[in-house]
């Protein structure tokens, strides 16, 4: 009974542990330039603004896409109704 309650315990502690290490480790909130962090965004370095407007413009970029393969999905979806409607 000792060995399964420290097992349990164990496993807690390690879930625990993990979880924590991923909050710290995980995903940092990435820079949005607007008019209120303007002034950091000009004592960012020179590069370091270089990448944050190619990542921001490759996010928009994916975005887009997106849009307009949901556009051309529900256009098909509609023009093979109608042509069934036609029929």
């Amino acid at each position: 009974m000792k060995y399964i309650i420290l097992i349990f315990l164990l496993v807690i502690f390690l879930l625990l542990r993990f979880n924590y290490r991923k909050k710290l480790f995980g995903r940092k909130k990435e820079f949005k330039l607007n008019k209120k962090n303007l002034y950091t965004w000009m004592n960012f370095s020179k590069k370091k603004r270089y990448d944050l407007l190619k990542k921001e413009s490759k996010s928009y970029l994916d975005h887009r896409k997106n849009l307009l393969n949901q556009i051309r999905q529900e256009y098909e979806s509609v023009s093979n109704a109608n042509k069934k409607d036609l029929s």
